[in-house]
């Protein structure tokens, strides 16, 4: 009997190893991975999507039946959770967060529907860098001399990809960099709602705002869609539904200084996409400028990593 007690106690301690924590790490990591990729793809597609419905819809006619079937997305929780998702004492800021995020994602359609595809998604990534930015100002938040570094060589990369003096920037980059600017604000106001909200409450709000908002301008510029552009707004429509959800059990699973870098992967996708359906060929500055610009988010999503470990190891009152 005493055997086999101590047999069970060395199967339980060997369970709960730091090498067993670590390799299931490894594991989650792994599949977090992997839902990132998915989500690249499928947000890819999206846009790809987008440049083709846009040659004969409104880009703002688009983001609405975007946002309009991103709402299918939320039933379901409402069918869980009843009208629990609803309850916030945040409405104004829930509110705030979703009327930005609208007029970003008009501004940034319309970009995509002119504008270089591998281009205006290497411009997208500095919306992280904005974020970083605004995060000083509004939580205080200190920032050391190597993100200092890694916001300087974001933003470097955009100077590489716009190359201003070299080439016209043109109304669809200013839009991207606005729009880019927008989502760093958004992510900021997540940050701050995170505190209280929780992530249903979140993105029910989000559905729940930017679909009507986003019909008031497509109001103006309403083109009746044919059963084929029907079609691709439905199937775009959902593959950005998809790839939220990829998102978030990618961040769910894997930890985020290790998943977000392959968001990258985004320009890898867009660019071979956008070749075959359009014969686009992204230069050596998108390229470099890209590359640049997504590895000061993964240094400055590192480091926050490695500070929010350093600050949990350390004892209260040390």
């Amino acid at each position: 009997m005493g055997r086999n007690s101590t047999r069970r106690g060395v199967n339980l301690t060997t369970e709960t190893t730091p090498a067993t924590a670590t390799n299931s790490t490894q594991k989650n990591n792994l599949r977090g991975i992997l839902w990132m990729l998915v989500y690249a793809a499928l947000v890819s597609g999206m846009h790809i999507c987008v440049r083709l419905v846009s040659e004969g819809l409104p880009p703002f006619e688009i983001a609405f039946f975007r946002n309009l079937f991103g709402l299918i997305a939320v039933i379901p929780w409402f069918y869980k959770f009843g009208l629990q998702p609803l309850k916030t004492k945040r409405l104004g800021l829930l509110t705030a967060r979703g009327v930005i995020n609208t007029v970003c994602m008009l501004g940034f359609f319309t970009a995509l529907s002119f504008t270089p595809l591998a281009e205006v998604t290497a411009l997208s990534f500095s919306a992280i860098i904005f974020a970083t930015l605004l995060a000083m100002f509004w939580f205080k938040e200190k920032v050391g001399i190597r993100r200092w570094f890694a916001i300087l060589l974001g933003f470097a990369g955009v100077f590489v990809v716009l190359r201003p003096g070299f080439q016209t920037i043109g109304l669809g980059q200013w839009l991207v960099i606005s729009s880019a600017l927008g989502w760093g604000v958004c992510l900021i106001i997540i940050k701050e709602l995170g505190r209280t909200e929780s992530a249903v409450t979140i993105t029910t709000y989000m559905s729940l705002v930017m679909a009507p908002l986003s019909l008031i301008p497509t109001l103006f510029v309403w083109v009746t869609p044919s059963f084929e552009q029907l079609g691709w707004l439905i199937f775009l429509g959902t593959l950005g539904g998809i790839a939220q959800l990829a998102m978030s059990q990618s961040l769910k699973l894997g930890e985020t200084h290790v998943v977000t870098a392959f968001d990258y992967s985004r320009l890898l996708f867009v660019s071979v996409l956008a070749y075959f359906m359009f014969g686009q060929v992204p230069d050596v500055f998108v390229w470099i400028g890209g590359t640049m610009i997504f590895g000061a988010i993964a240094f400055i999503t590192y480091r926050e990593h490695v500070l929010r470990k350093k600050t949990a190891s350390t004892p209260p009152g040390s």
